[in-house]
């Protein structure tokens, strides 16, 4: 996992444009975010840019047209930014962010009925 690449919340918005459709040109991808964001032509290309330079997308050229498309699934960014999060907030452990997810937040019966189903499978590994 250390080899993905730090991706931030602009870039974020970004990717997820390429994970949900791929390849995209730059045009495609500034038309797919201009009704969830509110930044110019020029900023999104940059952040195309960035996340080639990171290596978290990739393109391929026919003539002028550059189509990109990720190097990197949104499963490994997600699993990659959970045990940053965990690690720099909680000291790397599980326990006490789930503890504190559990008191705060209001749950359906269905999302308890998971939960619990997803522990019980736990206890059987």
């Amino acid at each position: 996992m250390s080899d993905i690449p730090k991706i931030s919340d602009a870039e974020w918005e970004v990717m997820k444009v390429l994970w949900s459709d791929s390849p995209l040109t730059a045009s495609e991808v500034i038309e797919a975010l201009e009704d969830r964001t509110d930044w110019k032509p020029k900023t999104i290309r940059t952040l195309l840019n960035r996340l080639v330079q990171k290596q978290a997308i990739s393109y391929s050229q026919e003539g002028k047209i550059y189509a990109y498309f990720p190097l990197v699934s949104e499963d490994e960014c997600v699993k990659s930014e959970t045990a940053s999060f965990l690690k720099r907030i909680y000291g790397g452990a599980f326990k006490p962010l789930l503890v504190n997810f559990l008191k705060e937040e209001k749950l359906s019966p269905e999302e308890i009925k998971e939960l619990k189903h997803i522990l019980e499978d736990k206890t059987k590994e």
